[in-house]
């Protein structure tokens, strides 16, 4: 690793990239691998004959919530719950579908409601963290760029990967935020009996492709940010 990062360059080409392409067949499987599973579950109607958007309303109703409001966004798999505007928006291929990867995909949006309702801490820190993450990553790949790309200090380098960094310490609090979030979701179809015992293990096939993406996500980043240390290391040494 310490001849890699001492020099990226072999025969006038930059080995570096490598990280990036290795990132991003990471990303596109499990890109993949979700619209797969949904695609196959999608096919398949649960049983109790519900919507994503009448499961999303039920469980919030049987949880005393009733300042969310349950909307349908355009899109496809765009769901995502909003805590500002408490809305829980589901796309076209949930908001009024009966399947079993529907109703998962609800479930799982009101997960993130109940973590938010509860006070769960690491959606606490997602939030806090969001426009500093936001600021970082794009502050950071312009310091980088500036630095990397017309040979300012690298000191400056230093600094845009210090923030650039910031991003992925978002991406990984992020990841037990969407688990737990699928764990609710799939403890509630149960016990609400929204989907039998043998729906459940289509439900948990299809979250579990959809975490899988956010694991991609940081592997995606962190490969990126070895890139960032390898080319700023090599710039380094020709100064």
């Amino acid at each position: 690793m310490e001849n890699i990062l001492s020099g990226a360059t072999l025969g006038g080409f930059d080995w570096s990239y490598i990280f990036v392409l290795i990132g991003g067949a990471i990303s596109l499987f499990a890109s993949m691998g979700v619209k797969n599973a949904y695609a196959k579950y999608s096919q398949i109607p649960a049983r109790s004959g519900l919507s994503g958007a009448s499961v999303a309303e039920q469980i919030l109703r049987k949880n005393g919530i009733s300042d969310v409001r349950v909307e349908h966004v355009n899109g496809e798999l765009s769901d995502h719950y909003n805590p500002a505007k408490k809305l829980v928006n589901l796309s076209d291929v949930v908001y009024d579908k009966c399947s079993i990867a529907a109703i998962s995909v609800a479930a799982h949006e009101c997960g993130h409601v109940l973590q938010h309702y509860k006070g769960y801490m690491p959606l606490k820190i997602r939030t806090m963290l969001v426009p500093i993450a936001n600021f970082g990553t794009n502050i950071g790949l312009v310091i980088l760029g500036g630095s990397l790309g017309l040979g300012l200090s690298p000191f400056l380098a230093t600094i845009g990967i210090a923030l650039f960094s910031l991003g992925i310490l978002f991406q990984i609090v992020t990841l037990p935020v969407e688990f737990d979030a699928s764990k609710r979701a799939l403890e509630i179809l149960k016990e609400y009996e929204i989907l039998s015992q043998d729906e459940i293990i289509p439900a948990q096939k299809v979250l579990k492709a959809a975490a899988l993406t956010y694991v991609a996500a940081v592997a995606n980043a962190i490969l990126q940010l070895i890139r960032l240390i390898i080319a700023s290391k090599g710039r380094s040494r020709l100064r």
